[in-house]
């Protein structure tokens, strides 16, 4: 496989370089009939691969590779417009649009604008998914370059919102709520993530603040859109670590979208500190299927098939780590092996009527069933050596006074199979300057578990096949847990113009849950206030939002469940202010939130890489607050980039944790959550080589600093070691050899392809060694060590994508 994809990428770099001249530039702005900006606008070079989505100023920016060209700007309630532009090569054209409503589409009805007005969330630019070096391949890694999330793992796709934990966040795709597989453990095991980035048109993100249309979560909101393709399009995609094909097709009434992905990362696992054979295979198939039945009234079906296993026959392992004055090595020679797997299927089937045009009743009906596996059978034969700070790191040459030498072993047998049917209904009316939305939804969660783990660790000796009796394994857990989670929640909200420069937000859920038993309330406002300009935009928002139990919170460390677990609840409040300016010559944003969220019933967790261990029996009360910041914009022109930074804290105090020490007792106070990383900053910039818009250069870097961690199994308060600060640059170099008009095209690719981009691309380009976890292990004295397991170091990545003609073309 790897040597086919080597011969695709000469044989298409090989073709000939273009002479090429400038891209069209057309940027503005879309206003309404009442002059006011529109958000989230499409904007389509037809025949083209160029789309862009206007933001909440009504902005938009996009590219031409051809003097002669259409553009279509569309937006759900408008009547679409289709501009002919025929301009000079390099040529600047400033465009501003206007868009009337439409009465008669279904497509078309006017509900979503001021919903898409008052949503407090950031859209995504989606041509950043591609030209972004991203070393996982999974579109959520998108999300922690932009301001709140937090980071410290770059092959997985699970994500922490301003101090909340994975499990907080809500995945919607085509309005369908997205689980994920529980059992995985690291980075390493997880495979592809749901979202087929190739699929999507539409991405909006929110950070909290979220309107009350979207389910009970406390962190976050990921909204994703599969949207009918404006024609025919076929795209491969392939790269040392994954291949892709991707195919779209237009009929009269109805349309079809297909996505197959396959990953293998291995090339990426073997440079890790634990050496053996690496077996990673992830594959999934994907499609949407959606048929008109008449203009108002169509039915979509979204299918998924997801399979992973990954497998690893351990050999070896040397760290070594410490301080320059302190250098400690340890090596470990394995027998066993760690096999997991996990499959999901997918699908749901979405009915959308619409009666009148002001009004749209959709019918969502979804099935999720994901298989879960892990096996590991591991023992691990390690020496701890104290390594004389004098001799090179290339020959350490260990202290034999400080040597200990010792057997640890890990033995897992665990299965889960979760069952999620969901049925809902949702409704969006336009009356006047009201937009009012209310929701009917049920699910209910099957879950059959069986846990058969144990572990052993001993400084002293070696375990031998007959055990001691005397010998005590550790950390044993063998259960069998079938359980029925039923929820029953219902919304209600109104979207209402105020004047021509303030709107309000208004709605609540509701919901009832089987295991707590307890009905839940969750008011939630958002106001926003455009001052007499375009170019300002200020957020109040203030909430409540509960987060009733599920499977992994009632679970405690033995595997126990805690049935009587309550609603997790947080108050949240935050105050927004965005503003669009021209500088540098061009058009920048500049975005800003400072929240503050306080909870007064949380459910106590730690974290193991990507495992969160909650503790099912305690309740603790907390807060976090920060402030987000952005700006990004056309630094260089013709491409975008953006800088963001975070700052946030985030503690808890769990009740009932006071411990007797030396006769006294001890009341351990607020402590710091698992997720409470002071400072996130990112950028990502884009620039030109060679003064050549076909060559580009695009660089990613983020830092996130230091994480609470303590040993497992032992109380929260004895958290106070650290996951050092996580500091990475990845940077991509792309050559778009069909990017605009040219005086010689290659003739092979201008006949087959209508786009071809050959990246090459450096992950972790400093070669740092992040930490994402810990073993721990004592030494002869009793004395415990933290050996940290780093993430991947430096990675070379050919990636090629392109699309071929169609007729359409």
């Amino acid at each position: 496989m790897l040597q086919i994809r080597l011969i695709i990428f000469l044989l298409i770099a090989g073709c000939g370089l273009a002479f090429a001249q400038p891209l069209v530039r057309i940027s503005g702005i879309v206003y309404n009939e009442q002059q006011l900006p529109l958000a989230h606008v499409t904007v389509i070079v037809l025949g083209q691969a160029q789309s862009t989505i206007t933001d909440e100023f009504g902005v938009y920016t996009i590219y031409s590779k051809s003097k002669s060209f259409h553009i279509k700007y569309s937006l759900l309630g408008y009547q679409p417009q289709i501009l002919k532009f025929n301009e000079r090569s390099g040529a600047r054209i400033t465009q501003r649009v206007n868009l009337f409503t439409n009465i008669n589409e279904l497509e078309q009805i006017d509900i979503t604008n001021k919903q898409n007005q008052l949503s407090n969330t950031t859209t995504i630019n989606i041509a950043d998914v591609a030209s972004m070096p991203l070393v996982s391949g999974n579109f959520e890694t998108m999300l922690k370059t932009l301001p709140g999330v937090s980071t410290n793992n770059e092959l997985s796709a699970q994500y922490s919102v301003r101090g909340g934990n994975f499990d907080e966040n809500l995945i919607y795709v085509n309005d369908v709520e997205i689980n994920r597989p529980v059992l995985i453990r690291n980075g390493q095991q997880e495979g592809l993530s749901f979202i087929n980035a190739d699929l999507v048109s539409k991405v909006k993100f929110s950070a909290g603040g979220f309107e009350a249309k979207y389910g009970d979560k406390l962190s976050s909101v990921l909204d994703i859109k599969y949207d009918k393709p404006d024609s025919n399009q076929t795209i491969i995609s392939t790269s040392l670590l994954n291949t892709s094909l991707t195919a779209k097709r237009v009929f009269k009434r109805s349309f079809l979208l297909v996505g197959l992905r396959y990953k293998n990362n291995s090339s990426v696992l073997i440079k890790q500190d634990d050496k053996g054979s690496y077996s990673p295979n992830f594959a999934d198939g994907q499609f949407m299927y959606q048929y008109d039945f008449s203009p108002k009234f169509n039915i979509s079906f979204l299918g998924n098939l997801n399979l992973g296993q990954f497998k690893l026959v351990p050999t070896n392992r040397e760290t070594a780590f410490g301080t320059l004055n302190t250098t400690l090595r340890l090596d470990v020679d394995y027998t066993g092996q760690e096999i997991d797997d996990y499959q999901t299927l997918g699908t749901a089937v979405t009915a959308t009527y619409s009666p009148k045009s002001n009004l749209v009743i959709k019918f969502i009906n979804s099935y999720f069933n994901t298989i879960e596996r892990e096996r590991f059978d591991i023992n691990g034969s390690y020496i701890f050596n104290k390594v004389d700070p004098s001799t090179s790191l290339g020959n350490l040459v260990a202290n034999n006074k400080n040597r200990a030498i010792g057997n640890y072993y890990n033995f897992g047998d665990n299965s889960l199979n979760t069952q999620i049917l969901v049925s809902e209904i949702k409704v969006d009316q336009n009356f006047n300057n009201h937009v009012f939305s209310w929701g009917l939804k049920f699910d209910r969660s099957h879950y059959a578990d069986r846990l058969d783990e144990y572990s052993y660790a001993d400084s002293t000796g070696m375990i031998v096949a007959n055990q001691p009796k005397d010998v005590v394994l550790q950390n044993v857990v063998n259960v069998e847990n079938s359980i029925d989670i039923k929820n029953y929640s219902t919304y209600i909200q109104d979207s209402y113009s105020l004047s021509d420069y303030a709107e309000l937000q208004l709605g609540t859920r509701a919901g009832y849950n089987s295991l707590s038993r307890q009905l839940i309330i969750s008011p939630r406002m958002l106001i926003a206030y455009r001052p007499n300009g375009d170019n300002k935009i200020l957020r109040f928002t203030a909430g409540v939002y509960k987060q009733p139990p599920s499977y992994r919170t009632i679970r405690d460390f033995s595997g126990k469940l805690n049935i009587n677990q309550k609603a997790q609840s947080s108050y949240n409040t935050s105050f927004g202010y965005d503003y669009a300016f021209d500088a540098f010559g061009t058009r920048l944003k500049f975005t800003s939130e400072a929240y503050f969220k306080y909870s007064d019933r949380l459910i106590p967790y730690k974290i193991d890489n990507l495992r969160i261990r909650y503790l099912a029996n305690e309740v603790s009360k907390g807060y976090a607050y920060g402030a987000d910041f952005s700006i990004g914009g056309e630094f260089v022109k013709d491409l975008i980039s953006y800088f963001r930074m975070s700052v946030m804290r985030a503690t808890e105090d769990i009740i009932g944790d006071s411990y007797v020490q030396n006769g006294k007792t001890i009341y351990p106070g607020f402590l710091k959550r698992p997720t409470d990383q002071r400072l996130n900053f990112s950028f990502f910039f884009q620039d030109k080589l060679l003064n050549s818009p076909t060559y580009k250069v695009h660089l990613n870097a983020v830092y996130g600093s230091r994480l609470p961690i303590g040993p497992p199994q032992t109380p929260k308060y004895l958290d106070k070691f650290f996951i050092p600060s996580y500091k990475r640059v990845d940077i991509g170099f792309s050559k778009d050899f069909l990017d605009d008009v040219a005086v010689h095209k290659p003739k092979f690719l201008d006949k087959n392809f209508s786009s071809v981009i050959l990246f090459f691309e450096i992950f972790n380009l400093l070669n740092i060694n992040n930490t994402v976890s810990y073993l721990w292990l004592n030494d002869v004295d009793k004395v415990q060590y933290a050996i940290p397991n780093y993430l991947t170091g430096r990675q070379f990545n050919l990636k090629l994508i392109v699309k071929l003609k169609t007729k359409s073309d």
